[in-house]
């Protein structure tokens, strides 16, 4: 034990001091030494400012991190991204890579796996990536929009203060107050009508609703048919009394359409006419009466 003297624990003490250094920045990093890892390449034509450590994501979940970048001096324009994930995971062919930053500038790694492949990555082999600048690429595209939109948003202002600077404004808004109050008015005027003069025409309309139902059963009773065949009887009649009337073999006939007839009648009854006039105005011309006996005339 002579040999281990002062100088000896203190280069053990400085080797076992980097070990732990060592160990503890890469724990601090997100890599862990100690767990197996498979390793896989991603291609990019620009990182965006993606460091090493970064964390790789799959739908929100980490399953790994960024272990090494590397610039292909030989093809400018090509960086190829080393990245440690855990062995468990399986990346289907076709899967893809995206860099997207947030608004304090952080940048992460998420995969994009193609679910419906059938064929798998080997470990090293080379996946394709692209950048995704999320809401800050979209708002750098809407800002030259924004640019735009300025001007015209200073001719709607300029108009919005030439129309409050219009001294008709007051007056206008006078007027609509005028006619809002009236609007309230006939909003009560009309409540009133809903709640009292609505439910009796309702009533009402009920009621005849109700006596065109009755009439419709009266109309479903009647025998049609009986009342056709009767319709038909009655101007079967009048036909036939047409016919009688029109005809000169019968009475009624001979009355209508022979004017000596007529003629005799119409005499027949002036004569009578005639007559009872003369009886009214000489009496006892036709008619004598005595008490006494019968005189002989003169």
């Amino acid at each position: 034990m002579k040999f281990i003297n002062k100088e000896v624990k203190i280069g053990l003490a400085g080797i076992v001091a980097m070990f732990i250094l060592f160990f503890g920045i890469n724990f601090l990093k997100g890599v862990n030494m100690f767990k197996p890892s498979n390793y896989y390449y991603i291609k990019f034509s620009n990182i965006s400012g993606l460091p090493k450590s970064s964390p790789i994501y799959i739908d929100g979940v980490k399953i790994g991190t960024v272990h090494e970048i590397l610039y292909n001096y030989n093809s400018p324009g090509q960086v190829f991204v080393e990245v440690e994930v855990e062995t468990q995971l399986r990346i289907p062919k076709g899967t893809t890579a995206e860099i997207v930053s947030d608004f304090l500038g952080n940048t992460s790694l998420n995969l994009m796996l193609a679910y419906k492949a059938t064929e798998y990555c080997q470990v090293g082999d080379t996946i394709q990536g692209k950048i995704n600048g999320g809401v800050m690429a979209t708002a750098s595209e809407l800002i030259p929009e924004i640019g735009k939109m300025i001007p015209k948003l200073d001719s709607i202002m300029s108009s919005l203060n030439a129309i409050l600077g219009d001294q008709s404004i007051p007056s206008t808004l006078n007027s609509v107050e005028t006619t809002a109050a009236n609007l309230a008015v006939a909003s009560k005027q009309l409540n009133v009508l809903m709640r009292n003069d609505i439910p009796q025409l309702t009533a009402k309309l009920n009621n005849i609703g109700d006596n065109f139902v009755v009439v419709s059963e009266k109309l479903k009773q009647i025998d049609y048919n009986s009342l056709a065949n009767n319709i038909d009887q009655t101007l079967a009649g009048v036909k036939e009394l047409t016919d009688k009337m029109n005809s000169k073999d019968g009475t009624v006939g001979l009355l209508f359409n022979d004017p000596g007839l007529y003629n005799n009648l119409n005499s027949t009854a002036a004569n009578a006419a005639s007559l009872l006039e003369n009886i009214k105005e000489n009496p006892k011309r036709y008619v004598h009466f005595s008490l006494f006996g019968k005189k002989d005339k003169q």
